[in-house]
């Protein structure tokens, strides 16, 4: 069991629900976020702080032996905004991490690193990124200083392109992107618990009969989730009409996402 780690964004959405579930994984955990949290419970630690401060994310991950990183803005927005939490952010990140030597991080980046494939294809953790808005650069560079920080000072990095993260997949396009919590969750844990784990990036998907990624180079993790959404696709059907055949949900992997403009300031 590791001395203390370090749970970022853990106010939003996935770092509620790995927060109420890797708790067994260290004797404390430090858990952070820009906005309110939940007060800390037992074995727990509360920390406020924004990425785009270099001394507050120095103090964040001081003492930290590992990182899920959730923090970050989550969704497509203004440059300032991206660059604030993932640009500055990541640099900050792994500086803190660097100098305080914490060498292992599981990296929430995104399938809108690779959002302009189409879904007729089949990609897997070797193809040149087509990320699909500023979120999807910002996620790109992510994996890059994961990459640099590792061949330069060794510090391992599992950046997981997470597709659709919630309790169930929502629309038609989710029924080959949807990850349940619990294959996230052993996602998570193997990434901490392998002896040596590199700097791999892995489709974060469940094992869905609809599919469009390729994670069979990184089979050597041991990382075998469990769900299907295919197990939703009647209520998906019902709940939803199926979008046009040349809707950018039904064309590309990163859907409605490639069809945003810019986001203006």
């Amino acid at each position: 069991m590791m001395k203390r780690l370090l749970i970022t964004g853990a106010g939003g959405n996935l770092g509620r629900q790995m927060r109420a579930r890797l708790g067994d994984l260290a004797e404390i955990v430090r858990l952070a976020d820009r906005g309110n949290m939940e007060p800390a419970g037992e074995n727990e630690e509360v920390v406020t702080c924004d990425l785009g401060d270099a001394e507050a994310v120095s103090k964040m991950v001081e003492g930290c032996d590992a990182i899920v990183h959730f923090g970050g803005q989550p969704v497509e927005a203004p440059w300032s905004v991206v660059k604030n939490a993932n640009i500055d952010g990541m640099y900050n990140l792994y500086e803190a991490c660097r100098i305080h030597g914490c060498n292992r991080v599981v990296f929430a980046s995104s399938n809108h690193a690779v959002g302009f494939f189409r879904q007729d294809e089949v990609i897997d953790n070797t193809i040149y990124p087509k990320p699909d808005g500023l979120y999807g650069v910002s996620k790109v560079f992510g994996e890059m200083i994961a990459s640099m920080y590792f061949h330069k000072f060794g510090i391992e990095t599992a950046s997981v392109r997470i597709g659709s993260c919630f309790p169930e997949p929502s629309n038609h396009r989710a029924l080959s992107t949807w990850l349940s919590f619990d294959d996230l969750e052993r996602l998570i844990r193997r990434c901490l618990d392998v002896p040596k784990l590199g700097c791999p990036v892995i489709y974060g998907n469940s094992a869905n009969t609809a599919n469009f990624w390729d994670n069979s180079k990184v089979a050597w993790l041991g990382w075998k989730p469990q769900d299907n959404a295919e197990d939703y696709r009647a209520e998906v059907d019902a709940a939803r009409e199926k979008p046009a055949a040349d809707a950018p949900d039904v064309v590309y992997q990163g859907g409605g996402f490639t069809a945003d403009g810019i986001h203006q300031e």
